[in-house]
């Protein structure tokens, strides 16, 4: 059970607003109730998969799965349908990897 969410993100960046390295930053808020903010730097274009998984390492919604520009990017995560509980989430970009937690809390 997937559930695909919309994003928020922003393209066309500056020179001074594209990072040097990935980031992957810690949702906020955190313990969140029922949505969150994961915000994400890419240092150029990139084909993006952004997921959250249960601790059963079950996938329980996709974020991104796009290619999008250089930049900072902030997507949304409702996590109303969901119990509350820790949830991994993942981005992978080219051969960027990074995982992060955080608490849905009702």
């Amino acid at each position: 059970l997937a559930f695909t969410i919309g994003r928020e993100a922003s393209s066309g960046a500056a020179p001074d607003e594209v990072p040097d390295a990935f980031q992957l930053g810690s949702n906020y808020p955190n313990p969140f109730n029922p949505a969150t903010q994961i915000s994400y730097g890419l240092p150029r274009a990139e084909q993006v998969h952004l997921a959250v998984y249960d601790l059963l390492g079950r996938q329980v919604a996709t974020l991104v799965n796009a290619r999008q520009d250089a930049g900072y990017h902030t997507v949304s995560f409702d996590a109303g349908h969901l119990a509350s509980g820790v949830y991994i989430y993942r981005i992978t970009a080219g051969e960027f990897v990074e995982t992060r937690s955080m608490m849905l809390v009702k």
